[in-house]
């Protein structure tokens, strides 16, 4: 692979030691390069929307500007708009995850998350996948079940979607690939692709990360339940573990 065909990521946290650390992992993997480095929230849209990076890794926490807001603002950029954010964080809040995937983050994991699945996160938003940590699927999948009326603001979104787009959809949101839609459903994977993107031109959603948010708040995951839709290799009615 070229220079020219390789992944171009920029880097912003507000700790040296941790952007240096980011560069060298990130340098040291074939087919991925750091083109850029931030320090503060407004570093990070100035060199995203200069440079246009394939993937920027944000930090939360950062002065002058915090990465939910630069996310926002990146996202909703002309400039900004081919660029997949992956938030990277000590924490795990609910709070901080909800928020970053509506700013229109790709992928949120923590900080703490291995160097070889840092490096397949940023391959899998590159791709134009969305990825949570395990952990945070888990919570935001927990708390959208503890509510007992689920937001239906956005239901009307679904009205021009087929029951077989409504089945994706519900896969997607409980975090299983194309390739592992394409066995539970018994089809090509070209055909779950068509699927999805059908799903993103319909429901207007940038990526799959948005997918997610959507049949949240549709209530689409809480109306059907997981015994409608049971994955086999996991047992009847059962949800795949989370994460995958």
């Amino acid at each position: 692979m070229s220079q020219e065909d390789d992944i171009r990521v920029v880097v912003a946290d507000d700790q040296a030691l941790l952007r240096g650390s980011f560069r060298v992992l990130v340098d040291s993997e074939p087919g991925l390069r750091v083109v850029g480095e931030a320090e503060t929230g407004a570093e990070a849209v100035e060199l995203a929307l200069s440079r246009r990076p394939d993937v920027l890794l944000m930090d939360v926490r950062m002065p002058q500007m915090d990465g939910i807001e630069a996310t926002r603002l990146i996202r909703n950029s002309p400039e900004g708009a081919d660029t997949r954010i992956l938030i990277l964080t000590m924490f795990d809040l609910n709070e901080y995850v909800y928020a970053a995937l509506r700013a229109g983050a790709s992928g949120f994991l923590l900080k703490d998350t291995q160097p070889d699945e840092l490096l397949r996160a940023i391959r899998v938003v590159a791709a134009g996948e969305g990825l949570l940590a395990p952990s945070v699927t888990r919570r935001l999948i927990a708390e959208f079940a503890s509510r007992p009326e689920p937001a239906r603001v956005r239901a009307t979104e679904l009205a021009g979607v087929t029951e077989r787009e409504r089945e994706v959809l519900l896969l997607i949101a409980r975090g299983l690939s194309n390739s592992e839609i394409a066995q539970q459903m018994c089809v090509s994977l070209a055909t779950v692709k068509s699927h999805v993107g059908r799903l993103l031109a319909k429901l207007d959603a940038r990526d799959r990360a948005q997918l997610v948010i959507i049949a949240y708040e549709s209530a689409l995951v809480a109306a059907e339940g997981p015994s409608l839709t049971p994955d086999r290799r996991h047992g009847p009615g059962r949800l795949p573990p989370p994460g995958r």
